[in-house]
């Protein structure tokens, strides 16, 4: 796996510290477009024990880091967008991210490590400009596409 000149960093807290928690998590609903290079020990650290990995999901690459103690938690400054093909589609993210996590509002969630995700439907732009198509967004958490 090739660098990015830019690459977006994150920073987790797991049991441990252990970084292949996380990579079986998120391995497990992305499958094959999912890819993580080596992991790398930086030992003990003021957080505890803490690993590092690069990854890439669907071909955007991420570097990832994992401590035993939360050092700075992930919020909603920062979420990664999903684009779905259709409701199906929809569902199967949401319900994987939301059966440890939270849901939130408009197609947000926030999976069990505290990761925002907005899952929505390729053609939101097309459902909103329907009449009442925000309203009916602000009214959802997962976004249903047949209410629109």
């Amino acid at each position: 796996m090739s660098l990015n000149k830019i690459t977006s960093a994150l920073w987790f807290s797991a049991h441990g510290g252990n970084i292949a928690i996380l990579l079986d998590y998120y391995k497990k609903i992305f499958t094959n477009d999912f890819v993580a290079e080596g992991i790398i020990s930086l030992g003990t650290t003021p957080s505890g024990n803490a690993e590092m990995c690069n990854i890439e999901i669907y071909g955007q690459k991420y570097f990832i880091m994992c401590t035993e103690k939360e050092h700075h938690p992930l919020n909603d400054s920062f979420a990664i967008r999903i684009n779905c093909e259709n409701q199906h589609e929809i569902d199967k993210f949401w319900d994987y991210f939301t059966e440890e996590g939270k849901e939130s509002q408009c197609g947000w969630c926030i999976d069990k490590y505290g990761l925002r995700w907005q899952i929505i439907p390729n053609n939101l732009n097309e459902l909103l400009s329907k009449p009442n198509g925000w309203q009916t967004m602000m009214k959802q958490k997962k976004i249903i596409i047949g209410e629109y």
